[in-house]
């Protein structure tokens, strides 16, 4: 596939460079910031469409993960003369310049026992530069990767003393001047005695103590990490049917392994309704790998044979994690066809240095939000009344976003590898990455439209079969990916049902409403409501979320338990102009009483109740760093907690959505 996504890659960056070319010619503001974007693309442009000479030999030893350390060994076959190596910088998936290059020390890089100097590039950090002496075949390097320990995705913490999961991006350098696709690689791994491993790599030797892999190129082994662990389970999910699927699940304690009968069945037929849905598999197997524990991050992330999904310890033995969040799964799989197989033209780079466009992820997680809701409902995680209660909260959250009055939609795509990193303070005004839960609204809205356009006979399911399905004009293989632009999706949306569906999608694209995009929920015959009593699958948000909250009345969501870097009363976000704002009210102050009680967080939706019946302000206490005062909130309308109703006169679609195919 190396030569399809390099001409379409390099069709790309002619494009840009011919653009820059000519911004270069009516515009003289900024120079040196052109010519050196110039220099970026053209290098982009140059990469070698040819088998990189050698297969590259990598040995990863995770044996010291408890102290988060992990030794790597790697062998590059060379020739002698100037060369430049890099480590992974923009990570599929993760939509950014993420590569955790900040954890790479004790690097070495030698031949025939002599060290070989390096110099790392004054622009780009994550290139070195080498030259390679005479007669030199290969490189021998080495280094420690001090495992990430805060941040998102792969910069969170990943491993503990019983259990691992490893990201190859993170413990290798490739020839920087070849595609990803061109670079065969050999991989090994050494773990501690006893631990089991999981990963869609197809193992040629493997022991108590690790494992070696058939050689792969570059962008296959960065597609399939490894798990491992002292406490094991793996379950068959599609028992006799080929190609095989299989839940991995590590975890620091053995009790946390044990899943109900009807929780293995409902992820069976998560299987069966993706299939259903989908008319195709593009993989030769599918390894789900699952680590439960409450000392890792908790994220899911995509790759086409496997996804590396981390929850609580407790997900599937506390019946209340279960329901806040069992669309982990379904969300990842999607995106083995929404985000793998097929992919937006700005996502599908040729290697790890050319950085990514986003615009297209409205489409790429917006579509799989949606599609693993549905999912989650269509298997049997969540019944049809929970699927509206989980949609509810997510139509509540978006139409109390005032910062869409500033930054449409479109915006939050474009700039995405900021806004997954940014701050999560005042999250309502900046907008941060609200193409996932708004991206819901927005093909639920397609699929309503589909179906009320068609009577009844169309919706979103024909619309996957045909844009992620098999395509005769297409040359299939397991791994290929087939991009697609705005284009396509119109065209496709066409093909279901004819209608305008580039103005109909430009106008959610480019919206700059304070309100939220509703009609696929009116559409689909209910609308959104609020009572003073939470829904179960509120109440079990709240749980995994350690959070009260409570933007629909006062205006704010503070911790209700102690989590991680939180402490009870530390207020995480205020709505822009609710009562909570007005009365003073910021991320990062912490209740420290309510009314003169110390703060509780029941107590505070009690306060909210005693409010709306004696009409005098809620008067808390709050610190300020070291500041401390008293503000008075004037809300008296009482505890508000989104659900749908029921439109009398229109087409249950949300049901027929949610049910099973």
């Amino acid at each position: 596939m190396a030569s399809a996504v390099l001409s379409n890659t390099s069709q790309r960056w002619l494009r840009r460079v011919s653009h820059t070319l000519r911004n270069l010619f009516i515009s003289s503001f900024f120079p040196i910031l052109a010519i050196n974007f110039l220099v970026a693309e053209a290098s982009a442009a140059q990469l070698i469409d040819a088998a990189y000479p050698g297969t590259l030999a990598l040995t990863v030893d995770v044996t010291d993960s408890a102290r988060k350390i992990f030794r790597v060994s790697e062998t590059i076959p060379v020739k002698s003369g100037a060369m430049r190596l890099a480590f992974p910088k923009w990570i599929p998936g993760e939509h950014g310049p993420t590569g955790p290059i900040d954890g790479v020390t004790g690097l070495k890089i030698s031949a025939n026992g002599q060290r070989v100097a390096w110099r790392r590039d004054l622009q780009d950090m994550y290139i070195l530069h080498i030259d390679v002496p005479a007669g030199v075949t290969k490189l021998d390097v080495e280094f420690q990767l001090l495992s990430p320990a805060g941040g998102n995705f792969g910069a969170g913490v990943s491993a503990t003393p019983r259990m691992t999961v490893l990201e190859w991006n993170q413990v290798l350098f490739y020839p920087a001047d070849y595609a990803s696709n061109c670079i065969n690689v050999a991989a090994a791994i050494k773990v501690p005695a006893g631990w089991s491993i999981a990963t869609a790599l197809e193992k040629t030797t493997s022991s108590n103590t690790g494992a070696t892999f058939k050689a792969v190129n570059l962008t296959e082994l960065v597609d399939s990490p490894l798990m491992a662990g002292l406490y094991f389970q793996r379950f068959d999910l599609a028992p006799g049917a080929s190609p095989p699927v299989h839940l991995n699940i590590v975890a620091d304690r053995p009790e946390n392994l044990k899943l109900s009968e009807q929780q293995i069945k409902d992820h069976q037929m998560l299987v069966k309704q993706a299939v259903a849905l989908f008319g195709a598999q593009h993989y030769d197997r599918y390894e789900f790998l699952l680590a439960l524990s409450e000392r890792t991050v908790h994220f899911g992330l995509e790759h086409h044979q496997s996804s590396d999904n981390r929850a609580p310890a407790e997900f599937f033995t506390a019946p209340e994690y279960y329901l806040a969040g069992p669309t982990l799964l379904p969300h990842e799989y999607v995106h083995s066809w929404n985000g793998k197989f097929r992919r937006p033209s700005g996502l599908t780079t040729p290697n790890f240095s050319v950085p990514m466009e986003g615009e297209l992820l409205w489409v790429y997680e917006g579509l799989t939000n949606y599609l693993g809701e549905v999912l989650a409902a269509r298997s049997g995680m969540w019944n049809a009344e929970q699927y509206r209660d989980a949609l509810a909260i997510t139509a509540a959250e978006m139409d109390h976003r005032p910062g869409r009055a500033w930054r449409p939609l479109r915006d939050t795509a474009d700039q995405a590898q900021v806004l997954y990193n940014a701050p999560r303070a005042w999250e309502n005004y900046r907008r941060l990455v609200d193409f996932y839960p708004e991206g819901t609204l927005l093909w639920l809205d397609v699929d309503t439209r589909l179906r009320e356009l068609s009577g009844g006979k169309k919706s979103i399911d024909d619309f996957t079969k045909i844009f992620h399905g098999n395509d005769a004009a297409f040359a299939k293989t397991s791994h290929d990916v087939k991009p697609y632009d705005f284009e396509d999706v119109v065209k496709t949306l066409n093909a279901v049902q004819s209608a305008d569906w580039a103005a109909f999608l430009r106008k959610r694209l480019d919206a700059t409403d304070e309100r939220a995009p509703l009609d696929g929920i009116t559409r689909g015959g209910w609308k959104l409501a609020y009572t003073d009593k939470p829904t179960e699958v509120f109440k079990a948000k709240r749980k995994d979320s350690k959070q009260l909250n409570l933007m629909y009345s006062i205006g704010l969501k503070v911790a209700a338990d102690k989590g991680p870097g939180s402490e009870p009363g530390e207020i995480a976000d205020v709505l822009w102009a609710s009562p909570a704002f007005d009365a003073g009210l910021a991320p990062g102050l912490k209740i420290i009483a309510i009314d003169g009680e110390a703060f509780d967080a029941d107590l505070l939706t009690n306060a909210i109740s005693r409010a709306q019946n004696d009409k005098k302000p809620i008067e808390l206490l709050v610190s300020n760093q070291d500041y401390f005062s008293t503000v008075r909130i004037k809300y008296d309308a009482g505890n508000k907690y989104p659900r749908l109703v029921r439109v009398d006169g229109k087409p249950d679609f949300l049901t027929e959505i949610s049910k099973a195919k």
